[in-house]
């Protein structure tokens, strides 16, 4: 059955109502980026041995990774808008998903492409290890990827640019992409990284980007203080050594305001959302389409 436009704003539909009623924006963001983010360029072969956007993310072993936790319950949340809309791939409604909660949080509408063609089995499920990891070992040093170790560069920029590069983005990709974390929280049990909770995320009032107060689980550590809303805080928080320690700043934060080469980007984004927003909205499609087979091949716009 081929998927139609139809098909595809029914999805988007539901999904908007899922992230309304749940406010569970930033782990569909997650859930789309770590199932995009396994893209390696340099693998050769037919598709999908490359990974990337394919929906292979929805099977074990692949879903098991160690960088993947927490995230069955977001492909859960989700299973009711496939069991409705048949034609619709798992990678164009994780995608579609993502791109949705961004631009219900106030963040930019993006110019997304649908038509993805579904991994089909856990054999192309892509190997562990090729997600970014947000902090430094107890040495101050990253492995060359997540959950290996590496004799290349294991500064924080060294290992943002193996992890990024990889996928085929360039620094000003990669310090756009970071700003994202204004969006969500780190929760130990996941990611690894964050408190049990904050005074930011301890159940106590946030407000979403439409002005309504939303009902959220406590826990976890957020980047901002309004952390339902995708705005450009994120660049203002993370050069200021002022800012409420509650509020967490990993190694990967940090450098990109400390790099050579990725620094005027991260100012420029801090001192005009719309610079954000505009190289943003150009990262998270590319990063959507990466390793994705369309069909139609020229995919389908809503």
């Amino acid at each position: 059955m081929p998927v139609t436009k139809e098909s595809l704003a029914s999805a988007q539909k539901m999904i908007d109502e899922i992230i309304l009623e749940k406010n569970c924006g930033p782990i569909l963001v997650r859930l789309a980026w770590h199932d995009s983010g396994t893209f390696d360029k340099s693998v050769k072969g037919e598709w999908p041995a490359a990974g990337g956007a394919i929906g292979s993310i929805r099977f074990p072993p692949e879903i098991n990774h160690r960088a993947n936790a927490g995230l069955a319950g977001a492909i859960k949340l989700l299973e009711p808008v496939k069991t409705a809309n048949p034609a619709v791939s798992y990678a164009d409604i994780f995608q579609m998903a993502s791109a949705r909660s961004v631009a219900l949080a106030g963040g930019p509408k993006m110019d997304m492409k649908y038509g993805r063609v579904d991994a089909e089995s856990p054999e192309q499920c892509s190997p562990e290890g090729n997600l970014p990891d947000g902090n430094a070992s107890p040495e101050g040093k990253f492995g060359g990827m997540s959950g290996t170790t590496s004799t290349e560069d294991t500064t924080p920029g060294g290992h943002l640019r193996k992890v990024f590069y990889r996928m085929g983005l360039n620094d000003e990709e990669i310090v756009a992409l970071s700003g994202a974390h204004t969006f969500g929280r780190a929760h130990k049990d996941r990611s690894g990284e964050g408190a049990e909770k904050t005074k930011f995320t301890d159940g106590s009032k946030q407000m979403r980007a439409d002005g309504v107060e939303a009902k959220y689980n406590p826990g976890g550590s957020s980047w901002v203080k309004n952390w339902l809303v995708f705005d450009n805080s994120y660049y203002q928080i993370m050069p200021d050594e002022s800012a409420d320690p509650e509020l967490l700043k990993l190694a990967t934060d940090k450098v990109i305001f400390v790099d050579p080469d990725m620094k005027p980007f991260a100012e420029k984004f801090r001192d005009s959302q719309d610079a954000f927003f505009e190289s943003y909205a150009k990262a998270h499609k590319k990063l959507s389409e990466q390793g994705s087979k369309f069909k139609p091949a020229d995919g389908i716009s809503l």
